[in-house]
C-alpha cells in the first residue's frame, strides 16, 4: 500500500487548464506555460497551449509549485499551487484562466505573427477559418471558395478537383441534414461557426472506400465549457430569403449539451426556361420549349449531442439530427414540334405543379474507453440509425393542343433509405507509430415506390401498370480496415489497407424481377510527406476510392415532369473503382503557397447517356460505359500583404479525357476545365472590415457535351459591436446582373439539345450576429464515430 502511494507520489501527477482572453472570452493558442518548483529559478517544464487552448504537464512527484503564463500581448501571469492532490489519479485541473490584454505599447519594434491560414498534412490539406478575417461576414458555403481544390458554381453546386462524387462529413462523422442537400445547409451556417476545413484527397483506411475524388471534413467550434454559451444569427437575402440560427453549449459537473437549430424560407422566384431539341434518326424533327418556372424552397434542421463523463477513461455520447424540407415548382410550357421540313407536326402547352417533401433523421450512440498508460490509446464502439426519405407528387395539366392527344397524368413517387451502422475502432500509438484497426457493418434499404394515373374520358384518373412499381434496394457493407503512420524525423507515412464486402438484392416487387450482386474490394491507400524544413515540404500519395450508385442512380422511377425529355435510373448500375495519385510542395514563410500535380483515372464510370426514342422524345439515364482520365495542376497562395491586408488565390485546372460505348455507338469527348477564385480583405480600426472576391468556373467536360460558365463578384463588410460579442455584416454578390443564364448543350450521332434557365444571380444580403455566455471547462467528445461515406448522392459526378 505504502509503496503503491509511493509510486503516485513521483510519477503519476498531472496539472492542466485552458487559457482564455479575458475580453474576448476566446482560447489562446500557442501561450507559454513555465512550471517551476519552488526552491528553483529555472522552469523545470515548458509546454505551449494547443489551438484549443488547453495544456497539460504530466509526470509531475506530488510537491508544491508554481506557474507562469506568458503570450505576446498580454500580461503574463503567476499562479501558485499548493500541492498536487495526492489521490489515486493524482490530478489537478486548473479550468479557465484569464489573461488581460497588455497596455504596453511598443513604438520602436512592431511583431506581426500571421498563422498560415493553409496547412499540408500528409493525407490532406486544411484551412484554418478561424483566423480567416472575414468568417464574421461570410457564410459556410461562401468560405468553401476559398479552400484549396473545392469550387462553388452559380448554382452553389459544390465540387472538389471539379467532380460532384465526393463525401461531406461533419466533426469526422456523416450528417443527415448535408448528406441530402449541402449547399442550402451551408448557405444559412455562418463561417463563425467554423474552426477549419479539411480536404481528405488520400483517404486513410478508416474511412469508407466511397467518394472518388475524396472527402470534404468540416470541423466546426466545441467551445463548450462548464456553464454556457450561444450565439443567435438572424439574416436577409434577397434571393435566399430570410433565416435564423440558433447553438448553443450547456455543461454542468459529468453531464454536456451541445445542440444546434437553423431554418431557412427561400424567396419564390419565376424564370424563364427554354430548350432546342433536333433529331435525325429514327425521326426528324425540331422541337421548341419555352416557358415560366416559378419555385420555393423552405429548409429546417437541427441537431444536438449529449455526453456523459463516466470517469476520466469511460466517455458516452449521443447524438440526434433532423432536418424537414419542401420543395414547390411549377411550370408554364409551350413545345412547337417541327418536321424535317420545318411544317407543323405538334404543338401543346403543358402546365404542372410539383411538389417535394422530404426529411431525415439520424440517431447515434457512441461508448469510448480510454487507458491509463496512454491517453491517446483509444477504443470505440458505435451504433447509429438513420432514416431519410422523400415524396413527391406531381399534376400535369395540357392545354392548346394540335396532334397532341395525351391525357392529363398525375405522377407519385416515395423514396428513401433506411440505414443501421456498428462499427468498433481501436488507436494504439507507439514511439514513431501510430496503429489503427477496426470493423463496422451497415445495413441499408433503399426503396421506391411509384405509380403514374391518366386522366380517363369520364374524367377519372385510372393507373398505368406500365409507369408503376413498387421497388426495393437491399446493400449490406460489410469492411475491416487497418493502417500505420510512421513519424520518423522529417518523414511522415501512412499506409493502410481496407477490405469491404458488398452484398446487394434487388426486388421489383410488382413486375416479379429480381437482381443480386456480391463484389469483394480491396482498397489500398499510402501517403508521404517530406518536410525539407520549417517552411518547405514536399507530399506524394496513392489510393484507390469506389463509386456505389445511390437510390437516385438506381431508381427506376421515369419522370415525365418534361414528357418531352424523360428521366429514369438504373437498377443495374455496378460500383466504380477509381484511382488517384497526387504530388504536392508547399511552403510556408511570410505567406503560404501549395503547388500540385493529381492524376486520376477509372474504368467502368457511370455516364448520363441521353438517346432520342421511336417518338422523337429525348430519354435520359445511367450507365457503366464510360472510361474517364483526368490530369490536373493546382495553385493556392495566401499572402499578408501588410499587417491589415490579406490576399488569396485558388486555382485548379484540368484536362479530361472521357470515352465510351453504347450500343454500338463510341462517345469521345475532351477538353480543359477548372476554377480560379481570388480574394482580398482589409482591417480598419474600431472592428471594421472589408472583403473583394472574384471567381471563374469554367465549362465542365461531359461525355456528350457540356455545361455552364460562371463569372463571381462578391463586396462585403463588417462590424464588430459590443465589445466583440456581436457583428453586423452587409454584402452583395454579382451587383451589375440580376439573372444568369444557366445553359447546357448535349449532342450525338442522331441528336442534339441545348437547354438553358435563368436564376437570380445579383443577391443582397445581411446578417446579425450575437455571442453570449460564461463558460469554466470543456464538454468532451468522443474521438471515434460513425463516418458512412460510401455512397453517391449525385446524379452527375466524375472522379
Amino acid at each position: 500500500m505504502q509503496s503503491a502511494f509511493s509510486e503516485i507520489q513521483q510519477y503519476t501527477g498531472i496539472i492542466k487548464g485552458s487559457i482564455v482572453d479575458s475580453a474576448k472570452n476566446m482560447p489562446l493558442k500557442y501561450a507559454t506555460i513555465s512550471l517551476f518548483e519552488d526552491t528553483k529559478l529555472k522552469p523545470i517544464k515548458n509546454v505551449l497551449t494547443k489551438e484549443d487552448g488547453t495544456f497539460q504537464i504530466s509526470q509531475l512527484p506530488i510537491k508544491s509549485y508554481s506557474l507562469s503564463i506568458s503570450c505576446v500581448g498580454f500580461k503574463t501571469k503567476i499562479i501558485s499551487i499548493a500541492t498536487i492532490p495526492a489521490t489515486k489519479t493524482p490530478l489537478l485541473n486548473l479550468g479557465l484562466i484569464y489573461l488581460s490584454a497588455s497596455s504596453r505599447e511598443l513604438n520602436e519594434v512592431t511583431v506581426n505573427v500571421s498563422k498560415p491560414l493553409v496547412r499540408q498534412e500528409v493525407d490532406r490539406i486544411s484551412y484554418d477559418v478561424a483566423s480567416d478575417p472575414e468568417k464574421e461576414a461570410l457564410n459556410a458555403l461562401d468560405m468553401l471558395r476559398k479552400v484549396p481544390l473545392l469550387s462553388v458554381d452559380g448554382t452553389d453546386n459544390i465540387k472538389l478537383k471539379g467532380s460532384g462524387n465526393y463525401r461531406i462529413l461533419i466533426n469526422g462523422k456523416t450528417s443527415a441534414m448535408i448528406t441530402r442537400n449541402p449547399s442550402d445547409v451551408f448557405k444559412s451556417m455562418p463561417a463563425s461557426n467554423i474552426v477549419k476545413i479539411e480536404v481528405i484527397t488520400i483517404p486513410p483506411a478508416k474511412y469508407d472506400a466511397e467518394g472518388l475524388a475524396g472527402i470534404i471534413n468540416v470541423i466546426t467550434k466545441k467551445a463548450a465549457d462548464e456553464g454556457y454559451n450561444g450565439n443567435v444569427s438572424v439574416r436577409y437575402n434577397t434571393v435566399n430569403g430570410p433565416g435564423v440560427n440558433l447553438n448553443g453549449t450547456v455543461k454542468q459537473g459529468k453531464f454536456g449539451f451541445s445542440g444546434y437549430l437553423g431554418s431557412n424560407d427561400q424567396t419564390r422566384q419565376t424564370v424563364a426556361t427554354g430548350s432546342t431539341n433536333t433529331t435525325g434518326d429514327p425521326i426528324s424533327s425540331i422541337l421548341e420549349q419555352d416557358g415560366k418556372r416559378t419555385i420555393h424552397n423552405i429548409n429546417t434542421y437541427g441537431s444536438a449531442e449529449l455526453s456523459y463523463e463516466i470517469d476520466s477513461l469511460n466517455l458516452l455520447t449521443g447524438t440526434i439530427e433532423h432536418s424537414e424540407g419542401s420543395y414547390d415548382q411549377s411550370n408554364n410550357q409551350l413545345s412547337t414540334q417541327l418536321n424535317g421540313d420545318h411544317s407543323l407536326n405538334q404543338l401543346f402547352r403543358l402546365v404542372n405543379q410539383m411538389d417535394n417533401d422530404n426529411q431525415s433523421t439520424d440517431l447515434g450512440v457512441n461508448y469510448q474507453l480510454g487507458f491509463k498508460t496512454n491517453k491517446d490509446r483509444l477504443l470505440t464502439a458505435s451504433y447509429k440509425y438513420n432514416s431519410s426519405g422523400s415524396k413527391q407528387n406531381l399534376d400535369a395539366a395540357y392545354a392548346e393542343q394540335i396532334n397532341y392527344p395525351y391525357p392529363d397524368y398525375r405522377q407519385y413517387n416515395s423514396s428513401g433509405t433506411k440505414e443501421q451502422t456498428i462499427q468498433m475502432d481501436y488507436i494504439h500509438p507507439l514511439k514513431g507509430l501510430n496503429i489503427e484497426m477496426g470493423v463496422k457493418a451497415i445495413l441499408r434499404d433503399n426503396y421506391s415506390d411509384f405509380k403514374n394515373d391518366n386522366l380517363s374520358a369520364n374524367g377519372q384518373y385510372t393507373n398505368d401498370p406500365a409507369q408503376t412499381n413498387k421497388f426495393n434496394y437491399q446493400q449490406d457493407v460489410y469492411s475491416i480496415y487497418n493502417s500505420y503512420q510512421f513519424n520518423l524525423k522529417k518523414w511522415v507515412a501512412k499506409a493502410g489497407l481496407r477490405l469491404e464486402r458488398t452484398e446487394v438484392k434487388a426486388d421489383f416487387i410488382s413486375s416479379d424481377r429480381y437482381a443480386d450482386q456480391n463484389y469483394n474490394d480491396f482498397i489500398p491507400s499510402f501517403s508521404l510527406q517530406y518536410k525539407m524544413n520549417k517552411k518547405n515540404s514536399v507530399n506524394a500519395g496513392f489510393t484507390e476510392r469506389i463509386q456505389r450508385p445511390g437510390i437516385w442512380q438506381l431508381n427506376p422511377f421515369i419522370d415525365k415532369s418534361n414528357p418531352k425529355f424523360i428521366s429514369t435510373g438504373n437498377p443495374d448500375l455496378s460500383p466504380v473503382i477509381s484511382h488517384s495519385l497526387e504530388l504536392n510542395y508547399s511552403n510556408f514563410s511570410k505567406g503560404t503557397v501549395t503547388f500540385g500535380l493529381t492524376y486520376s483515372f477509372a474504368n467502368n464510370t457511370v455516364e448520363n447517356l441521353i438517346s432520342p426514342n421511336a417518338d422523337a422524345v429525348l430519354s435520359s439515364t445511367y450507365l457503366n460505359i464510360g472510361k474517364n482520365r483526368g490530369l490536373g495542376v493546382l495553385i493556392n497562395a495566401n499572402y499578408p500583404v501588410t499587417k491589415k491586408l490579406s490576399m488569396n488565390v485558388n486555382a485548379l485546372l484540368l484536362h479530361v479525357w472521357l470515352t465510351g460505348s453504347s450500343e454500338g455507338q463510341l462517345y469521345n469527348n475532351n477538353g480543359y476545365q477548372g476554377n480560379i477564385f481570388g480574394n482580398s480583405s482589409y482591417k480598419f480600426e474600431k472592428g471594421y472590415s472589408m472583403g473583394f472576391d472574384f471567381g471563374f468556373d469554367s465549362r465542365y467536360v461531359m461525355l456528350q457535351g457540356r455545361d455552364n460558365y460562371f463569372i463571381y463578384t462578391s463586396l462585403s463588410g463588417s462590424k464588430s459591436l459590443l465589445k466583440n460579442k456581436a457583428t453586423i455584416s452587409l454584402s452583395t454578390s454579382n451587383p451589375f446582373s440580376k439573372y444568369k443564364k444557366i445553359d447546357f448543350y448535349s449532342a450525338s450521332a442522331n441528336f442534339s439539345q441545348s437547354n438553358y434557365y435563368d436564376i437570380y444571380y445579383r443577391r443582397f444580403n445581411l446578417r446579425f450576429n450575437y455571442k453570449f455566455g460564461k463558460l469554466k471547462s470543456s464538454i468532451k467528445k468522443n474521438q471515434r464515430g460513425i463516418t458512412n461515406d460510401d455512397t453517391s448522392t449525385n446524379r452527375n459526378s466524375q472522379p
